[in-house]
Formats: structure tokens, sequence, C-alpha cells
């Protein structure tokens, strides 16, 4: 085996701990990347296995059964059925809870019958104990034709073993657990006389799902004798959970006892509080209160660090590399640019950990709950929630998580309402701008404002989606309505292990996937704003000189004053200077249009772009040059009023718009791959950013 590198495919329902066991599997060694074809997030990771071989180890979406009803599941099936897919497993390795192996052991039983070698992983073995179960592992063997790894993934412990059983993979049987064919004899023999040479349970899978499986498909069926009406493919697949589910007892009443006596269970007690129609939302908004003081009060002092940190590299870097283009890049484009998202890191990390906290904890399925009930007032499937509560982390998985609702027109009208949910690209916009205009005080002694007005900006947002979400469902006129199901998994105390894993994975695609899009813009963007056409750019020293009023000016006031001049006439200061005119009702001068454009690529995008404009406009705000972004935008005076920019009209204005306004190109893309279609995307991008606008102008008119 020295050398080898096996295919594990890792599959279980939701709230097995699936993830837990890919963790402990693969550690750090993990990427993130999509399913070929469709959108769906995918994990996979290396590990080492015993005889030095290793383990390419694939996790697929959680599915309950092999009779997908969503385009994720599909992904599971399609690539089980198909043995020329370069991912497809040399091994399986199906994880199960304890608690809940009578439901989980139905997905086994059918992969068993694909007849590929699998191993039973029975996760949370620590909980047996205290819940008064216990188990005949050999008798389980048995029965199930498998070999079972006893595993907890709180404790670590079986992981070894479980390495040891994929190394020895091929001593599985490949002999189904039970004859499925059983469900209607006459039809199953047919079909294996008409090809031989295809393997039973997959015919029946081609025949009853909506898939692609390579060779075999829909096609080669249509028209023929084995074509069935949709009612009698749905009574067989019922009959054949039904005898699944009878093996299934069968085998359990002998290789599982459930001591009740002994299991201590607090989860319905704990849920009669947390789902309370009164409770259960008063908790739930202590806890955004707790997330949203605790993102200002405790990301302040390594924000601080981090911006004057990049204030000193990029004074440094300037007083130390020989002056022309190269440095102006790298002092006033590069260092400001990145620095501008960089310093959201903590912010960003904090969000991220209390999100992981609660879905560790079994928590978040109860707001999904509490949720649901508010959701279907105003015309959305139950299951909207999820893509809903999913999107304050990003808009793009929120909205393929729509792919779980079956109405059609209710998933379109969560995809289009999804973008409203601030998500984390927002957090720097909004914190940058809240720190400006609202004070840091403290209400009665314990309420941060900064961090009321932060909740206040999430609140606003879900309140613009649900608001929509009405509107869209009485021009849509949606009269079939979806039932939300979920599984409430029991609660838990997180693992630090997978919760480090999360904050770290989440907070690195944030800064990478931003890192890219701000490092080229902001080269773009210093270009543009260091050069310009004709002689007013290039004689912009000799004509302020020769101005009246700069005869009074200090040599670093006069400096300030030739950089600022260049930077109007330069090419991104006559683009600022066209569009001036269309937001000047809001509040913004040509500089603040700049980045509201260029943060169309990403929103975060928006602070990385003032940093590179205000350091082209300008050369040392204080005596040793070191100036924050946020002492610039502080600083920052309009020319036309004499007042600062950022005023509390102007910073209350900006924030409703990024509230509201549809800037995200990736979500743009990701909702006309959803819908295949521009129609909806441009819906989408004319009418949220058409409602900013208005809003925005409102607010700034009122409160100037």
């Amino acid at each position: 085996m020295a050398g080898t590198t096996l295919k594990i495919a890792l599959i279980g329902n939701p709230n097995t701990g699936k993830t837990s066991v890919f963790n402990l599997l693969t550690g750090l060694n993990q990427q993130v990347g999509n399913y070929p074809g469709i959108t769906v997030e995918r994990k996979s990771g290396t590990c080492r296995l015993p005889g030095d071989a290793k383990g390419l180890i694939l996790d697929l979406p959680g599915t309950y059964s092999l009779n997908a009803s969503s385009m994720d599941e599909n992904v599971v099936i399609e690539l089980l059925l198909n043995k020329t897919d370069k991912d497809y497993p040399d091994v399986a390795v199906v994880v199960t809870d304890v608690e809940n192996l009578k439901r989980n052991l139905l997905l086994f039983t059918q992969i068993k019958d694909l007849e590929i070698p699998t191993i039973l992983v029975i996760n949370m073995s620590d909980r047996m104990e205290r819940k008064g179960i216990s188990l005949d592992v050999p008798y389980l063997e048995q029965h199930l034709k498998t070999h079972i790894a006893l595993v907890s993934s709180r404790k670590g412990t079986g992981i070894d073993h479980l390495k040891q059983l994929i190394v020895n993979y091929k001593g599985l049987s490949h002999e189904p657990c039970l004859n499925a064919s059983g469900i209607d004899p006459e039809y199953f023999n047919r079909l294996r006389h008409a090809f031989p040479n295809q393997l039973l349970y997959k015919l029946w899978l081609v025949i009853t799902q909506d898939a692609n499986f390579g060779i075999i498909d829909m096609k080669e069926l249509q028209g023929t004798s084995f074509t069935k009406t949709k009612s009698d493919l749905k009574r067989l697949q019922q009959k054949e959970t039904i005898k699944r589910y009878q093996f299934i007892n069968d085998v359990l009443k002998v290789g599982q006892t459930i001591d009740t006596s002994n299991a201590k269970d607090l989860r319905a007690k704990l849920d009669r509080v947390l789902t309370h129609q009164v409770f259960g939302y008063a908790i739930f908004f202590a806890i955004l209160m707790l997330i949203f003081q605790s993102i200002f009060s405790w990301s302040s002092v390594p924000m601080d660090l981090i911006d004057e940190s990049f204030a000193w590299l990029s004074s440094f870097t300037a007083e130390n590399m020989p002056a022309g283009k190269l440095t102006d890049l790298i002092t006033q484009g590069i260092i400001p640019g990145i620095g501008g998202v960089v310093i959201f890191i903590p912010q960003i990390a904090f969000l991220f950990l209390f999100i992981s906290v609660l879905e560790e904890t079994g928590y978040m399925s109860r707001v999904v709950f509490l949720m649901d009930k508010i959701m279907k007032r105003f015309g959305l499937s139950g299951k909207s929630v999820v893509p809903l509560i999913s999107g304050t982390a990003c808009a793009i998985p929120a909205i393929m998580a729509a792919r779980n609702i079956e109405n059609w027109r209710e998933r379109l009208i969560t995809i289009l309402v999804t973008p409203f949910t601030t998500c984390s690209a927002r957090l720097p916009v909004y914190t940058i701008l809240i720190s400006l205009i609202i004070p840091n005080r403290y209400v009665l002694g314990i309420f941060n404002l900064q961090g009321l007005t932060l909740m206040l900006l999430y609140l606003l947002g879900f309140s613009g989606a649900i608001l929509s979400a009405w509107i869209l469902n009485k021009i849509l006129a949606v009269k079939h309505k979806s039932f939300f199901v979920a599984e409430m998994p029991n609660y838990k105390l997180p693992l630090l292990k997978n919760i480090g894993l999360t904050v770290l994975e989440k907070t690195k695609a944030f800064v990478y996937g931003a890192g890219k899009i701000i490092l080229a813009l902001s080269i773009i963007i210093w270009f543009l704003g260091s050069h310009g056409p004709g002689k007013a750019f290039s004689n912009a020293q000799a004509i302020v000189t020769q101005q009246p009023e700069s005869k009074s000016l200090t040599e670093s006031e006069l400096s300030d004053k030739v950089a600022a001049y260049q930077l109007e006439n330069s090419y991104i200061g006559i683009m600022g200077k066209g569009i001036e005119p269309v937001i000047r009702p809001l509040g913004y001068d040509w500089k603040i249009g700049i980045a509201i454009v260029s943060s169309f690529a990403a929103r975060e995008v928006f602070v990385g772009t003032l940093a590179t404009i205000y350091n082209i406009g300008s050369s040392a705000d204080s005596d040793n040059g070191e100036v924050t972004i946020k002492q610039r935008m502080e600083a920052e005076i309009d020319p036309i009023t004499g007042e600062k920019v950022f005023t509390f009209a102007t910073g209350a204005s900006l924030l409703l718009f990024y509230a509201f306004a549809m800037q995200c190109i990736s979500t743009l893309a990701i909702t006309k791959k959803e819908t295949n279609s521009w129609k909806w995307p441009l819906i989408q991008l004319v009418g949220m950013s058409g409602f900013a606008y208005i809003v925005s102008f409102i607010t700034y008119q009122l409160l100037k």
C-alpha cells in the first residue's frame, strides 16, 4: 500500500458529525472548491494512512437518502454511480449518529446496494453511556455486511481504527444488506434481463432520479416497458423505504439496546424555552446584542494595531525606497488598498466565530425554526430561512442553498431577496462608517452605541428581504406553498478544533477572495489617479503656484494643494467628476462616487479604494506621515461646502445605500446561473440599487 492514494467518499445525513470526522482525518490539509458543472461547495482533504498510504477524502453534501430531492443531493448520486468520474471512490465511509442510527442506516443500505466497499462510522460514541445505549458491534457487522468504527469526534477516539479499516477496504463485503428488488419481483426481473451488464439498483436510480449517470441515462429507457408514471414510481419508492426500515428494525432489535431509564436528556426542556413564541425571540435578540457588541469591543485593539501598522509600513517604505513611480505605486496604491481590508480581519473572524459556535451547539437549527414562523407570513417558503440566515456570511452559497426549495417561484423569490441580508463583505464598510459618525459611548453602561447601530443595520437588511419577498409574492402570485421540514440536532458543546478550522477557512476565503480584487483595483486606481490627460495634470505645480491664494501657503500645504489639483484632473478625477452630479443629492463627492463604482466588484473594496485615493491626493497629514485611513476620512474636507465630507447625514446615507444596493458582480453571476437567465439578475441589480438610491436620497435630504 506504500505510495498509494486511496479515494475516499465521506457520506452521511446532515447533523451526524460528518464535518467533524472530516476535520479529524484531514486536519489543515483541506481544499474548498465547487463540483464540476454546478456551484455546490465541496471539500476535499488528504490524510496519512497506515503503511505509508495516503487518502484523498471527498466530503460530499449531506443527504438523507439516494432518493434525491435537491440538486446538491444529486451530486452524491452522480458520483457514486459513475465509475468513469475521476473522483469515483475506492471506498465509501458512511457517517452515522449513535442516537439516530435507525434513520441514518437507510442511506447506508442504499449505498451497499451499489456494491461499493462501504465502512460504517458510528459517531458520538462518547454519548452512549449517558444515553443508555449499548451496541453489539460484531452482530451489526455480520448483518450489515460491513466493518464498523465507533468514533467520538469530540474526544478524537476511533480515528486510528477507521484509518486501518480504510487501508484494508479490499476485505470489505460487496454484498448488499437486503434484496430491495423484492418490492416488485416481476418488474425488476425484466429490468435485469434487459440490461444484464448493468447493476440493478443503478438502473432503478436512473429510472427514478433526474440526474446524469454517465453511460445509462433516462433517454434509453423512455418509451420502453420500464417507464412508469410518477405516481407508480413514488409508490415503489415508498415500498422500498418501508422494506429497508423493516430490515433495519430487525437488525437493531438485537444489535442495539437503549435503556431509557438511564438517559439524561435536557433537550426537550431546552427546546421549550429556546423555541418559545416569546422567550425564544427574546433570547435570540439578546444573543444578537452580544454578538454585535463583541464585534466592536473585542476587535478594537487588534484593528487599531493593524491600521497603525499599515500606516507605518507605508511611511517606512516611502522613506527607504528611492523616489519614483514604483515607490508611489507601493506606498499609495498597494499598501493602503490591502490595508483597507486586512484591518477588518478581527471583526470578520469574530463574526464567523459566533456563527460557528451557534451552528456547533445546535442552536442555529432552533433559530431557523423560529424564523420559519415569520417567513410564512411574508409569502416565503419555510425553507427560505436557510439561505437568509446563511446570507450573513456570503450571499453566493446562500443563494445556492435555495436549491432545496421545490417550488420554482418560491425559490426565485428567495434568490432575489437573499442579497438584502447583510453579508460579511458589508462589515468593513459598516464598521468604518459607524466609527466615523456614531460616538463610542455606552447606553446604560452596557450597550455600545456603535454595536447597537451595527445590529440595527443587520435587522434592516433582514427586514428589507422579507418586505421585498412580500411584494414579489404579490406580483408573482405564488399559490403553492411548500412546508419546511428540518431536523433538530441534539445540543452539544462546540468542538474547539471545528470552530478554529471554520473561522480560519472562512476568514482565509474572505481575505484571499477580496485581496485579489483589491490588489488589482488598487493598482488600476493608483494608475488612473497618478496620470491624466492634457496640461492641467502635467502642469499642476505651475498652475497652483501661480494662484494668488497659494502665495501664503506653507510648503506642506502647497504640496497638498498640488496633489489635490492633480488628482482632480487625473483620469479617475475626470471620471469621478462625471458621475458627481448623480450622487451629489445623496451627499457624496466624486471620490466617494469612485469608491462606490469600484465596490460593485466587491463591497469591501469601498474602503480600500478610498484608502488609495486619499493617499494619492495628499502628502503627509501628520508630522511623521503615519496617517491611518480612518484619520484621512475624518479629516477630508468638501471644497464646495468647506465642511467635513463624512458628516452624520452623509454617513447615514452611505450606510443605507450599502444596506440595500446590489453591489456584487459575483452574486449577480450566481443569480444568472441559478435562474438560467440574465433577466432576473438585471431586475435584482436595478431594483435593489434603485431602492437604495431613493432611501439614501431621502435620508440625506432630511438629515443634512
